[in-house]
């Protein structure tokens, strides 16, 4: 029987996706000391072990090379920028993983997000918390412009989400989906235009080489000053100290920040900051999507795929 680690700290609490574990690997390591595993703990961990579940943790060469047992992986979670599919290839790693299973987590985040932030309700509990009880005036979000930088299964799902709100919605993206555009009426867009014209931005985008600080200072200057940023999707997406500056200048609106590029975030200015919305990291991580990425995960155990079919 093949032997198994869990790095995941979220599926190892999990007693359901635990239980179901056991009874197909009655050995398997958990990470139940909750540790963030990476370099040498992360080796140590997975040391030994044919097959790994891994969620945020990152596999690449040097990590790779360490582990000559290691022959499957179960991806737990969205995206696959944490891990090299190259290293895995030149390791003989399979790897198995299905997109978009937390996809209405994420997606039903953006919307009350957006809400909360168009009607100014972060700032107005601020104000109550203090007691100070006045007229707050807000925005709606229906018939507004939203602007989504990235339409894979999570933006896709938003469309569909957006729909009773009545709003124009533009995206942006590399890879192109004309047929979905034309049939839920979405206007593909430059990056540019998308900001520029956008009462709501809202990034779903993994994190790589092309991606990294793509809404820097000059991208956050050409939105609308009464515009809001939500980037629910990766640190690293987003120059925060160009972000907080915008921010603390009143030249944006607001912002809804669910990751950081260090997490936990360092400056914890931006929690002080009275129309944006932090939270840890929490999108994707309902009871029914950890669930289904957990299973999901499990899955991709037995139906491990040569990780160069995922390029």
């Amino acid at each position: 029987m093949s032997s198994l680690a869990v790095a995941s700290r979220s599926f190892s609490k999990n007693p359901v996706l635990r239980n179901i574990v056991l009874k197909e690997y009655p050995s398997a390591k958990f990470n139940d000391e909750g540790l963030s595993l990476s370099g040498d703990s992360l080796i140590d961990f997975l040391d030994g072990y044919e097959k790994a579940i891994t969620a945020l943790e990152v596999i690449d060469d040097s990590i790779l090379s360490c582990l000559p047992d290691l022959k499957v992986i179960g991806k737990y979670g969205v995206g696959l920028d944490m891990i090299d599919l190259q290293a895995l290839k030149k390791y003989g790693v399979k790897i198995g993983w299905t997109g978009g299973v937390n996809k209405r987590s994420v997606s039903e985040l953006v919307v009350s997000s957006a809400i909360a932030l168009l009607h100014r309700s972060v700032f107005a509990n601020i104000e109550v918390k203090n007691n100070l009880w006045y007229q707050i005036k807000g925005r709606q979000l229906s018939d507004c412009t939203v602007g989504i930088i990235g339409c894979g299964n999570i933006g896709k799902d938003l469309v569909k989400l957006l729909k009773p709100f009545n709003c124009k919605v533009l995206s942006y993206d590399i890879l192109s989906f004309n047929k979905f555009y034309q049939e839920n009426n979405v206007l593909p867009v430059s990056l540019e235009e998308l900001l520029k014209e956008s009462d709501v931005v809202t990034l779903h985008l993994p994190l790589d080489k092309l991606t990294k600080n793509i809404i820097n200072v000059d991208k956050l200057q050409m939105m609308k000053s009464k515009a809001i940023l939500i980037n629910l999707a990766r640190g690293g997406l987003v120059d925060e100290v160009a972000l907080k500056k915008m921010l603390l200048e009143k030249k944006i609106a607001g912002a809804a920040i669910d990751v950081f590029e260090i997490e936990p975030p360092i400056d914890n200015e931006f929690a002080l900051i009275d129309n944006v919305l932090i939270t840890p990291h929490i999108a994707g991580s309902t009871e029914e999507a950890i669930l289904a990425m957990g299973m999901a995960a499990i899955d991709g155990l037995k139906n491990a795929k040569d990780p160069l079919e995922f390029l």
